[in-house]
This record gives C-alpha cells, structure tokens and sequence, in this order.
C-alpha cells in the first residue's frame, strides 16, 4: 500500500506537466485581443475546439470599445444585428493546417461588422496567437496573449 502512494505522488507532477504541455500546443482557452494599432487589451475571447478538431471564439468581456462600455454591433447582419459584443461568436470554422496553425474559419470585426477569411498560428510556448482577417491574399493580423 506505501508503496503505491509512494508512485502515485512521484507520477503526481508528471502527469501535471504533461497536462499544462499538452495545453500549450492548443490555442483553446482565454485570450486578450490587443489592438493591432495601439497596443492596448481590447477584450477576452475564449477559444474551444470541437471534437472534430475545429476552432471558435466567443467574446467573454469587452475591456475597451470606441462605442462605450456597452457596445453592440450595429454593422453586423443577420443574427448578431445590434447585439451585444459582449458573449458573440466571432471566430469559427477553423480547421488544423498543419502544426501550429489553423485556417479556413471566418473572423467578425465587431467594430465593423465585417467578416474575414480567417487562420491562426499558435507561437512556440503557447502564450501568443497570431489571429489573421484576410480579403484575398492580403491579411491583418494581431497578436493576442494567453490570459
């Protein structure tokens, strides 16, 4: 019996290393979007993967908007019409494009309302995302950090 315990606390700490490693090589989790312009937290988005191995993120907080507190996208169409930014799906459908990267997916630019082809790659440690909008084969892209 001591000596089960024994190696279950010494397999305790790899087991945990295994867990954090193995969620650094997946961009799923919180993010804080950082304006490409000025540099500042703009939201939090959480990004979860399906089973199938594809992306989405939602908006969980909304830190700074040039349409107040509150802001509500009134460009969009559809569904998200002049609905709260905060709580909205605005990355979906990317797919795994190799390691470290995900393509494929659309990107809504609450600010606009505008949708964007979408792709993402995750940067060694897992701590930096770069999330790219793209009208052809020109592309903007943001670094977001892991929250």
């Amino acid at each position: 019996m001591r000596k089960t315990f024994k190696t279950l606390l010494l397999a305790l700490p790899l087991c945990l290393a295994a867990l954090s490693a193995q969620a650094s090589d997946s961009p799923a989790g919180r993010w804080k979007t950082i304006d490409d312009k000025t540099g500042k937290v703009k939201s939090i988005v959480e990004i979860t993967q399906a089973a199938n191995g594809s992306l989405s993120g939602k908006v969980l907080d909304v830190l700074q908007s040039d349409k107040g507190p509150k802001p509500v996208c009134d460009g969009c169409e559809g569904a998200n019409k002049n609905k709260p930014v905060k709580g909205m799906t605005i990355l979906w459908s990317l797919k795994p494009d190799g390691a470290s990267k995900w393509a494929g997916g659309q990107i809504l630019d609450p600010a606009t309302g505008k949708v964007y082809k979408s792709k993402m790659e995750l940067q060694p440690g897992g701590n930096k995302l770069d999330v790219a909008g793209c009208i052809a084969f020109i592309c903007r892209t943001q670094t977001w950090i892991r929250d």
